[in-house]
């Protein structure tokens, strides 16, 4: 445990991090499920109302630091390609 008033303040900052970290990244990952259901079900409406919540998602992740801007690129890509095989 933290002996020191700092270190255990940034313990309780890590912890309270940790709790928003795990919450968008399990939003990014049941939208990416919804997304290859859809993909799957061959809903082409459906299939760009998710590919839109997994932009805006990702977006908002990258902007609050959780994840690198280069993944959501190469993910969202990956994702177009998937459709467009499709």
């Amino acid at each position: 445990m933290a002996n020191h008033k700092s270190a255990k303040k940034r313990s309780v900052q890590s912890k309270a991090k940790n709790v928003v970290n795990t919450q968008y990244l399990s939003k990014i990952r049941s939208n990416l499920n919804k997304f290859s259901s859809s993909l799957k079900a061959n809903n082409s409406e459906e299939i760009q109302n998710s590919l839109r919540e997994v932009n805006s998602i990702m977006a908002k992740a990258v902007k609050k630091g959780i994840l690198k801007k280069q993944y959501m690129s190469r993910k969202l890509s990956s994702l177009s390609n998937q459709i467009k095989k499709n």
